[in-house]
């Protein structure tokens, strides 16, 4: 009977501590992935947090299935798109925006 009631122990011991590990683990992606965030990104940044190419995120601007806008890259008239964190987080949670009538 004791042996029965120390390994049941045990089993909710194991219980407990796999549930702590993995409340740390959510807890330590969280603090990464807040410890990396920006404001805005460029669009070559924001193709590697959503796995795409950065051609794909400059056509998503230009289509306007982002809200992005342009910023002055320090290169005479030249601009760079430049997309929001919370623009990446929309995206990421929601998807993409429709299509534009005009194409």
């Amino acid at each position: 009977m004791k042996e029965y009631q120390a390994l049941e122990s045990l089993e909710r011991i194991e219980a407990v501590l796999a549930h702590i590990m993995k409340m740390l683990d959510e807890l330590l992606t969280s603090s990464r992935r807040s410890a990396a965030t920006k404001q805005a990104y460029s669009p070559a940044e924001a193709a590697a947090i959503l796995g795409k190419r950065p051609y794909t995120t400059r056509e998503w601007c230009r289509l306007g299935r982002i809200n992005a806008t342009k910023r002055p890259v320090g290169r005479g008239a030249a601009e760079e798109w430049e997309i929001s964190n919370e623009e990446i987080e929309r995206i990421q949670n929601h998807g993409l925006l429709p299509m534009p009538k005009r194409y």
